[in-house]
């Protein structure tokens, strides 16, 4: 890992150069092969604090658990554990700015920064990177680009999760710290961004939710509207899966989403199509999950296929799509008692669904909320398309980097 000269076209913006002169300026012929373990501090696990003590729970030290684990930066975990729960577990304290990758679970082989000190679950392997050797930027995209090398690792009979040691004999090509540091900085003004939008976003759905909550919830006139039952103001399909040999991940058919697995923030991300669909969500339907866990919600951004984990809805007058997303936000609570009703996996039927009770405002009053609601849900949605060409820009170039 000795340094080496570098052209000096290497200091100059990524967009003053072409992105042929930016790789030569790499000098990819000097990298040399390492362990991951030869440039980090430390390699560790984590642990979980037993779930039947309920003194574990709810304090205030950030605990990450593997389903977060999304190719992303970590600023708030979704639980907290305790002193007490962090005593009486393997649970330990992870350094800022360690490079974190799902060991097994749904996200197997995903990577993220924690830009907060946190602790962790058993199937995260913790990398606190030695910032004498290496950037941890650059080690979390490297290993964001080697995802299909660590799944291939998952895969084996004989080897059906990732653990620390294979993690730490992970090798890869590393460049002088110079050039880490240089590529590091250049894939992660995509990241940033990304970042700004997507607190963007947030805080415009925060708005729009207090905006729903003003006129619908709180409203003092709420007595006077109709009461009536869910199927009443909306129409729904429930989703029923195609036969799994039309899955595929070529794009032929149409988008398709078994539940919400591949939900985002607003809208799902497309992983697998097929040709043989037989229920359709139609664009800006809301998507709702009916499967454990039940009550997530999403937008479908173009007509779809819906599995039987999700349900799709819409208004039965108008095309008041912000109204029906941000109302379902609202009854998602609703829904969420249904993961609870005494089966082993929580489910929500269409029969549950049109017996819900819900307070209906006359027409005329949704149309016009939903007209301010849109004004807000546009800005999310052009925000959500320029993230999309900004990951798309990042994979492209973090593709040619590391090929």
């Amino acid at each position: 890992m000795e340094s080496c000269n570098t052209e000096s076209s290497l200091d100059l913006p990524l967009e003053s150069l072409s992105l042929q002169s930016f790789l030569q300026s790499l000098h990819k012929e000097q990298w040399q092969e390492v362990r991951l373990g030869e440039v980090a501090k430390q390699i560790v696990s984590g642990g979980t604090p037993k779930s039947t003590q309920a003194e574990y729970y709810n304090g205030n030290i950030p605990w990450l658990n593997t389903k977060e684990v999304k190719n992303c930066r970590i600023y708030a975990t979704e639980r907290q554990i305790t002193e007490l729960g962090l005593c009486n577990s393997s649970a330990k304290w992870i350094d800022k700015n360690s490079v974190i990758v799902a060991m097994y679970g749904a996200t197997a082989g995903k990577v993220a920064i924690n830009k907060i000190p946190l602790t962790t679950n058993q199937a995260c392997c913790n990398i606190s990177v030695d910032s004498e050797k290496a950037n941890y930027n650059f080690i979390y995209y490297t290993l964001l680009d080697s995802f299909d090398r660590l799944d291939q690792m998952t895969s084996g009979a004989a080897q059906q999760n990732l653990n620390v040691g294979l993690i730490s004999n992970f090798t890869f090509l590393l460049p002088p710290l110079t050039i880490q540091q240089k590529i590091a900085e250049i894939l992660s003004s995509f990241d940033d961004k990304i970042d700004l939008l997507h607190r963007q976003n947030k805080t415009l759905e925060s708005l729009a939710l207090t905006l729903f909550r003003h006129y619908f919830i709180d409203n003092p006139k709420r007595d006077e509207w109709e009461l009536g039952k869910l199927g009443e103001e909306f129409d729904f399909v429930m989703g029923v899966s195609p036969k799994g040999s039309s899955y595929n991940e070529q794009q032929r058919g149409v988008p398709m989403f078994q539940g919400n697995a591949d939900f985002g923030f607003r809208f799902p991300t497309n992983r697998i199509y097929t040709d043989e669909p037989r229920k359709f969500a139609e664009k800006f339907d809301t998507l709702v999950s009916v499967r454990a866990p039940v009550g997530a919600v999403n937008i479908a951004q173009e007509k779809c296929c819906i599995g039987r984990g999700l349900s799709a809805f819409r208004h039965k007058h108008k095309d008041l799509h912000s109204y029906t997303f941000y109302k379902m936000k609202f009854l998602s609570k609703e829904f969420e008692r249904f993961n609870d009703k005494g089966t082993i996996f929580g489910a929500i039927s269409k029969g549950d669904f049109e017996n819900i009770d819900i307070w209906i405002p006359p027409l005329e009053y949704g149309v016009r909320i939903n007209q301010e609601l849109k004004i807000i849900d546009d800005k999310i949605y052009n925000n959500s398309k320029q993230i999309e060409n900004l990951q798309a820009m990042r994979d492209m170039l973090l593709k040619a980097i590391f090929e």
